[in-house]
């Protein structure tokens, strides 16, 4: 599948920007599906439901379906977190895989950077940095600067910039 990342810092709009980005990309005929990656332990579960009741009992994957949707909760207990091919292994073909997080993998990544979160920029520093979307002018870059505004810019560039992996 072709993926693309938008990395950056928290706070920075990553998640902003891909809920702007989505809509023009499914207008364009693409099929898009997302990976995020969390920092700290979630929880999909309501604790009391039944999904809930399985998987604290013991069991490993827990799937719940209705006729709107399902979701698979797989519960790593004492094995290792999943590398991204891994995930990406477990979701039906699409056109367009967009990846939130996973900063520090290689595959190609769009950086969001904000003035007012004030952390330092990922770009030059990681070399997979395709791109830039920020909310200032940033002059002197060797790679595409792209308004943190502009949905279509960067949908275009997401899906010039897309690579298997």
């Amino acid at each position: 599948m072709r993926v693309i990342g938008v990395a950056g810092w928290s706070g920075a709009g990553k998640t902003t920007l891909i809920r702007r980005v989505l809509p023009v990309l499914i207008r364009r005929g693409l099929r898009v599906s997302t990976i995020k990656h969390a920092h700290h332990g979630f929880d999909v579960d309501q604790p009391g439901k039944d999904s809930w009741v399985h998987r604290e009992a013991g069991a490993t994957e827990v799937l719940v379906a209705s006729a709107a949707r399902f979701a698979l909760m797989h519960e790593l207990r004492d094995e290792p977190e999943p590398a991204l091919p891994d995930l990406l292994a477990r979701l039906m073909p699409v056109d367009l895989v967009i990846v939130e997080g996973f900063k520090r993998d290689s595959h190609p990544k769009i950086e969001v950077r904000r003035q007012s979160v004030g952390k330092p920029p990922l770009y030059p520093d990681d070399p997979a940095i395709v791109a830039v979307a920020s909310d200032v002018k940033l002059a002197g870059l060797l790679i595409p600067v792209l308004p943190i505004d502009d949905a279509a810019a960067i949908a275009t560039t997401m899906a010039d910039a897309a690579a298997v992996i």
